[in-house]
């Protein structure tokens, strides 16, 4: 009974409070009894802030909404321990352990509630109170997002998540979590009822002992709580006025709901002649029928709070009401459904029923409601699914020739709960005087079937978890013909409402009227009789599991306003998750056809979900038909599963999209972000981790099973990950019957440009496999793209690019002691806190340890590459090392061509702890390998680290000097996302609309040239700095930087300026800066540098305000380490191309005409009135050789006044 202290807690952290709590401030002084009541009696609406909402969300376009962005909308944490609540968003240097994006916007800068605590030995509750509330209507319907993480999920007891209401001194539970919840964003959707007065909401979690999970809890909305304002309205024929002047359906007075709000229509003396039973004192006339199961009468206080049990009774909105349950019999094996059986009626056309009914906790739960003829049952309406956890009305007509008793039948499937209350019979349902002979059917005995199975239509049973499962089981194959596959001409197929609202799904007959091109039969919208406000809703039958081609088709038609909507659903019962498939909106109009929804690869169990909102009042419709599962049974090999090789012209080839996540690979031909790989015009594969609700942790890209590999092979794919702040991308191999094993991985910004990856398939022996391609969103700014896959045989040979993140790339370790690979986080030896490509204690990299214990003073150990392949008259080798303070050894690099081993780099000892880059050119004449050579000097303690090795073509550049052609050449942005900053891109001059920049490049003056660039727009609430940092250098007495840039920054839009920063050991001073501008064109600037120790160039886009809008790009980069820039004082002018100099020279020529005239002109008229003048002082003009650079001791300041040769 933990679950009933919980409330008692709660009814004692509430009674504190409710008279107060949080200050909700109006601009119009409205009377308290209406501040917070969802109603805006304000013109600004400002009565109803800070109220557990704000008026709306701007992000989510919704009105009374709490989104958190702003605050926290008037939520506290009352907890009463170190568990609480707290307001926070997510990290991206903790990715994974928590939310990795708020669910509001979907990236890191949005914010969210979330609960922090140590994890302690005892059970432990965090509770959130809302500010207090008023007034609630019948239709109030709240809905939240919560998000869970951690490693309690998976233990056997898990947390609990309840929203509960605190109303007339007693706490009432409106909702709570799954017994079993997967990581993720779940939604929750809870009904108030009809409050009168004040109330407050509460969410509390719910720990096990030594539980480490981290929930969070985003975007709570609150949808058609106010009540109806008043207004007279002229009623329709089947309606009749409240006494607010508003007008509802007639059908709807007296059914036991303040429809109205304000009672009138439930007002008793309107009500007299109904016959209500309530079950607070009895069972008025109904009878349950002795025998198990058997309707019970029981309150909520005595069942527990157990998931799927009633919180409340719907008569008083109580804890302590009582109603009719299926009792627990059920659940024990027994079979058959239990009975309530009214009294005998007299024939009748005018009698009704409402009645409210709750089905909770079982896809399999079942009500009927039928009327019975001299022992002859007749189905009138019958509810079947989980409807979730609250009461929905359901109303029925009788229209009986012969007097007859109403039977209503329950059955609670698994563990789920079926409920009963509130029973109103109409004036029409007349009792019969004379005793009439009317008996029930004898009872469904059980059948030949044990619990846990099913019967099949030709006999014989099968278990339950084969039927709709894809596969004809039965010899008959009943067990798949009501799973939702139907042309609906024999009934729903399988398919059943689970509507709360006012409207339902039922199975119709097209007439010749009908505007639809739907023919025959098929499920279409019509009146509900529920009492939310909300869109209708169908399921299938628990499916699965399903292969990675399954696919559902069907044909649909909608007609109506611009609210209308047809979508499909999937349900997944194993992570507790619902993913949207299918959206199609009305826009006001006519749309309809035939529909392929992916379903994909699914675990049993799961339910296709299908939902319609229309207007029907506006002769609005929507419907569906001749739905069909293709291609969905797990064993399914569709034709060209094996083909890896794709260049995706013409589809997926042998990979498919992975269903279960909304962050998906979509194939496109460019979208602004580039072209394809293969011809420039083509399609390619991208993800896009700022795509509208986005909200998964990964995008895969799936092989199909492929049969198992007896020779490794290798593949080559091409790859793009652009942006200011992109994640990673990951290949993986999923071994049967083993853990799946990353075989290549890339992080972060890699430019606008395709580069090739390979990693080779290893052997598998008698294992299947498959293969995935994994796009994270750790990152939300910028897109991963994929092209040109190849699959051949034979590994694939020495790794051009290697950072170490997946294995060691093939390197092979010799001597004395043994290289290792590790991170710092794993590692078993001593090495660099942090590796050099993702700047992180996660990031891997090789490393020795130099100890006199490990590696004795002359001893060696060795680091060989596999054989490289010339592809140049020239190549670079370029790497990333580390040597320990103290006595490290030293680090020999040799290449080894045709037998021959030639030392050409070697270091001992270094500055500081950060990683240093070294390179060397080679010039094969033939296959060559790397050797990376530590000696050991006979220090107490000591290591030698490498990362990022990378082999280019051409020649080196000299240190800090790059002109981008090729690569970045060691220039790269800080990988530490503590810095808030932003990475700098790499692209050439092809105009890209997502990623803006000059349309020429510096060093060819063409748009095929390359350069570094950044758009400040990105600047803001994520970082105010975008840094590009050199390698480290040595010290330098006399060196001179020179670079290019350009800017394109509309100085209204200027907040911010492009800087040149020294950093050393000492500290970081600016020595160049430039406040942003429209350059027109490519400018030169140099930086005379001087540093007594080693130091790093920082090139820094900074903004003091935001917004801040517009481009700046690097180009030709060159750092001279000795000469100064003596040889070239002036700063270098902008270099065109020659066309724009014919027509610049052209156009100046033509501009100096026209000033020699106006000012002979001007001249003479001058002279002709005033004469030549004398003795006036001259102003005094600008110095000869005027240059627009000025020193100071700290800082070069330019000014963005033009010098010669500039363009206009």
């Amino acid at each position: 009974m933990a679950g009933q202290g919980v409330l008692a807690l709660l009814l004692l952290l509430a009674r504190t409070v409710l008279p107060g709590g949080s200050t909700v401030v109006n601009s119009c002084s409205s009377a308290a009894e209406q501040l917070c009541d969802f109603t805006c009696d304000c013109s600004d609406c400002s009565d109803e802030n800070q109220c557990g909402y704000l008026r709306g969300s701007a992000a989510l376009g919704t009105p009374f909404t709490c989104d958190f962005e702003e605050g926290d909308c008037g939520w506290r944490d009352v907890s009463t321990s170190a568990y609480r609540w707290v307001r926070g968003r997510a990290s991206l240097a903790t990715w994974g352990t928590g939310p990795h994006s708020d669910h509001t916007v979907g990236t890191d800068l949005g914010w969210f509630m979330v609960t922090v605590s140590p994890r302690a030995k005892t059970t432990a509750t965090a509770w959130l109170r809302s500010p207090v509330m008023r007034e609630a209507a019948a239709t109030c319907e709240i809905r939240a997002w919560y998000h869970l993480s951690g490693s309690g999920l998976n233990q056997t007891e898990q947390p609990v998540l309840r929203l509960a209401m605190v109303y007339r001194d007693e706490v009432v539970g409106l909702w709570q979590s799954p017994e079993r919840g997967g990581e993720g964003w779940h939604q929750l959707v809870a009904y108030t009822g009809r409050i009168t007065g004040q109330f407050q909401l509460i969410f509390s979690l719910t720990q096990p002992p030594a539980c480490g999970v981290e929930l969070a809890l985003d975007d709570i909305i609150f949808r058609n709580c106010g009540l109806q304002e008043p207004r007279q309205q002229v009623c329709g024929k089947e309606e009749s006025p409240c006494s607010q002047g508003s007008c509802l359906a007639r059908h709807r007075f007296c059914d036991g709901t303040d429809d109205c709000g304000d009672g009138s229509d439930e007002d008793p003396k309107l009500c007299k002649s109904f016959l209500r039973c309530s079950f607070e004192q009895d069972l008025c006339n109904w009878k349950a029928e002795v025998g198990q199961p058997a309707w019970e009468r029981n309150m909520s206080l005595n069942l527990g709070t157990a998931y799927s049990i009633p919180t409340r009774d719907h008569s008083n909105n109580s804890r302590a009401g009582f109603f009719l349950h299926v009792g627990s019999a059920s659940a024990a094996g027994t079979s058959g459904p239990a009975q309530l059986s009214s009294p005998v009626f007299q024939a009748t056309n005018s009698c009704s029923l409402v009645l409210y009914c709750y089905l909770h906790g079982s896809a399999t739960t079942h009500l009927s409601i039928s009327y019975v003829i001299k022992s002859t049952k007749y189905l009138v309406r019958e509810r079947m699914g989980d409807l979730g956890s609250c009461w929905v009305r359901e109303r029925v007509d009788f229209n009986v020739t012969d007097s007859f008793k109403v039977l209503i039948e329950g059955v609670a499937g698994g563990t789920g709960t079926v409920a009963i209350d509130d029973l109103i019979l109409s004036p029409g349902c007349i009792q019969a005087q004379e005793k009439l002979l009317t008996t029930l059917p004898s009872r469904a005995r059980a059948g030949p079937c044990a619990a846990q199975e099913v019967a099949c239509d030709s006999g014989g049973c099968i278990s339950a978890e084969l039927a709709c499962d894809f596969a004809a089981t039965c010899a008959d194959g009943s067990d798949e013909k009501r799973c939702g596959a139907t042309t609906f001409e024999a009934g729903p197929g399988g398919w059943h409402d689970v509507s709360v609202g006012r409207l339902r799904w039922g199975v119709q007959r097209a007439t010749e009227a009908a505007d639809t091109v739907l023919t025959g039969a098929f499920l279409g919208l019509q009146a509900g009789e529920g009492q939310m406000v909300a869109a209708a809703k169908a399921c299938t039958p628990l499916l699965g599991p399903s292969g990675p081609a399954c696919t559902m088709e069907m044909s649909y038609h909608i007609h109506g306003g611009p609210q209308g909507f047809l979508a499909v659903s999937i349900a997944d019962h194993t992570t507790g998750t619902t993913h949207l498939a299918w959206h199609m909106p009305a826009h006001g109009s006519t749309a309809g056809g035939h529909v392929r929804i992916p379903l994909g690869e699914r675990t049993r169990p799961f339910q296709v979900e299908l939902l319609g909102l229309v207007d029907l009042q506006d002769s609005a419709s929507a419907a569906v038909d001749n739905v069909t599962f293709v291609q969905c049974h797990p064993d399914v090999v569709p034709p060209g599963a094996a083909e890896l090789t794709c260049n995706f012209e013409r589809g997926m080839c042998g990979w498919y999209q992975d269903q279960s996540s909304d962050f998906q690979w979509v194939r496109s031909t460019g979208q602004g972000q580039g072209s394809d790989h293969t011809t420039g015009s083509g399609y390619f594969l991208a993800a896009d981790p700022s795509a509208p609700w986005s909200r998964g942790q990964r995008a895969r890209l799936i092989t199909y099973r492929q049969e198992p590999a007896a020779a490794p092979r290798c593949l080559s794919f091409w790859y793009r990950l652009a942006g200011p702040q992109i994640g990673t991308l990951n290949l993986k191999l999923w071994l049967e019957g083993a853990e799946e094993t990353v075989l290549w991985t890339q992080r972060g910004t890699q430019g606008s440009v395709w580069h090739r990856g390979r990693a080779t398939l290893p052997a598998t022996g008698q294992r299947q496999y498959r293969v995935a391609f994994e796009a994270l969103r750790d990152g939300f700014l910028g897109d991963v793209a994929l092209d040109d896959l190849a699959l051949t045989a034979g590994p694939c040979g020495a790794e051009l690019s290697c950072s170490f993140e997946a294995d060691a790339c093939g390197l092979a370790a010799s001597g004395q002691s043994t290289w290792l690979w590790q991170s710092s986080g794993t590692g078993t030896t001593a090495g660099p806190l942090a590796d050099h490509t993702t700047g992180t204690a996660a990031g891997h990299y090789m490393v020795v340890s130099t100890g006199w214990g490990s590696l004795p003073a002359g001893r060696a150990a060795a680091l060989t590459s596999q054989p490289y392949q010339p592809s140049a008259p020239a190549q670079c080798l370029a790497f990333w090392y580390q040597l320990s303070t103290g006595t490290p050894g030293s680090l020999g690099v040799f290449v080894e061509q045709s037998g021959m081993r030639r030392k050409v780099m070697g270091v001992s000892a270094m500055e500081g702890d950060a990683w240093h880059r070294g390179h060397v050119t080679v010039q094969p004449d033939g296959d060559w390998q790397a050797i990376f050579e530590a000696v050991g000097a006979g220090g107490d303690h000591g290591y030698i680290a490498l990362d990022d090795l990378h082999v280019s073509d051409g020649a080196c550049p000299e240190p800090a000097s790059c002109d981008f052609e090729r690569d970045m050449c060691g220039w790269s942005s800080p990988a530490d996302p503590h810095l808030h900053g932003f990475a700098w891109g790499w692209k050439s001059g092809v105009p890209l609309a997502k990623y803006p920049g000059p349309e020429q490049d510096h060093t060819l003056g063409t748009r095929n040239g390359h350069y570094v660039h950044f758009d400040t727009s990105v600047l803001g609430p994520g970082g105010i700095t975008a840094r590009l940092e050199s390698q480290h250098l040595p010290a330098a007495a006399d060196s001179c930087l020179r670079f290019w840039y350009h800017m394109d920054i509309p100085e209204h839009l200027s907040s911010g300026e492009l800087r040149v920063i020294v950093r050393s050991a000492s500290g970081q001073r600016t020595v160049w800066s430039m406040a942003g501008h429209r350059s027109r064109g490519w400018r030169g600037g140099v930086v005379p540098v001087r540093s007594p120790s080693e130091f790093q160039i920082i090139f820094e886009i900074t903004t003091q305000r935001w917004p801040m809008e517009g481009t700046v790009a690097l180009d030709d980069i060159a750092y001279s380490a000795a000469g100064g820039c003596h040889s070239s004082p002036e700063v270098p002018v902008e270099e065109k191309s020659s066309s724009g100099f014919v027509a610049e020279v052209a156009l100046s020529l033509l501009l100096a005409i026209i000033v020699l005239v106006l000012v002979a002109v001007g001249g003479w008229y001058l002279l002709k009135r005033q004469g030549l003048a004398s003795g006036m002082p001259a102003e005094s003009g600008p110095p000869q050789g005027f240059d627009n650079i000025t020193f100071r001791d700290d800082k070069v300041i330019i000014s963005p006044v033009p010098v010669e040769g500039d363009e206009d």
